[in-house]
């Protein structure tokens, strides 16, 4: 008897032991998911931040802003629900909701300023591939209607457009007025390459091609000029050595 209750309370000791060992390990890996949401949610609002920061030169329209504003909000409102004690993320989540509420200027229609040097300009091009990117995954997740996603996209793809063929011929004059011929041709027939690739027609698009295909034909009549011209030239010395082989030879 004394016997099968120790065997009893041995198992029943057992059981207990696994259960409690169950609860923790369960424990351990809510709070490990807690920890990894926790974690993906910043690296959503840095991310967000860092590319409203990498396009504070980008005329940015109103749905934009929000979207950008929303993001924000929406990965502070989850790490609050995954860190209820914290005061900190509460006031975050606080002031993210004032921004929301807040009137925001839209900036769409300002003109883009490039920067002055390169590497202004591929943080330029990269904070609009981010925001791009942002666009994509805030729609995947029904949080923008199509309609405007579109639309920014859209503006968005133009504004990247643009900054590409501007770059290319302020170096193409640029190595222009340097006397680097071949270089600025280069620049010219890239911009031009970029512009025939582009699956839509608008006012930009043409003017651009125009003015592209100006410059080309410019180097282009420069070219054959200066080649007629190095023709000549070494013509003309032909010419000479000749003359000075079949001259008549001096009597002394």
């Amino acid at each position: 008897m004394i016997v099968s209750i120790i065997i009893v309370l041995i198992v029943a000791l057992i059981v207990i032991a696994l259960w409690v060992s169950a609860v923790q390990q369960h424990k351990e890996k809510q709070e490990a998911e807690r920890r990894k949401e926790l974690t993906k949610q910043k690296a959503i609002i840095e991310e967000t931040e860092e590319a409203l920061m990498n396009s504070a030169n980008i005329p940015l329209s109103e749905n934009l802003i929000r979207t950008l504003q929303r993001r924000i909000y929406e990965a502070l409102n989850t790490m609050v629900n995954n860190s209820q004690t914290s005061k900190a993320l509460k006031s975050r989540l606080s002031e993210a909701k004032t921004h929301l509420s807040n009137p925001v200027k839209d900036n769409s229609s300002e003109a883009l300023t490039l920067p002055s040097n390169d590497k202004q300009l591929v943080g330029l091009i990269q904070g609009i591939k981010k925001l791009r990117s942002i666009l994509r995954s805030e729609h995947s997740k029904g949080r923008i209607d199509s309609q405007v996603f579109v639309l920014e996209d859209k503006r968005l793809e133009k504004l990247q457009l643009r900054i590409n063929i501007e770059s290319q011929i302020k170096r193409g004059l640029s190595a222009r007025s340097a006397s680097m011929v071949g270089s600025a041709r280069q620049y010219f027939e890239k911009a031009q390459a970029t512009l025939n690739a582009v699956t839509y027609t608008d006012e930009y698009v043409t003017t651009k091609r125009q003015e592209v295909e100006g410059y080309l034909e410019a180097i282009s009549v420069e070219l054959r000029a200066s080649n007629a011209s190095a023709l000549k030239k070494k013509t003309e010395e032909e010419q000479d050595d000749l003359d000075i082989l079949f001259a008549p030879k001096k009597k002394w």
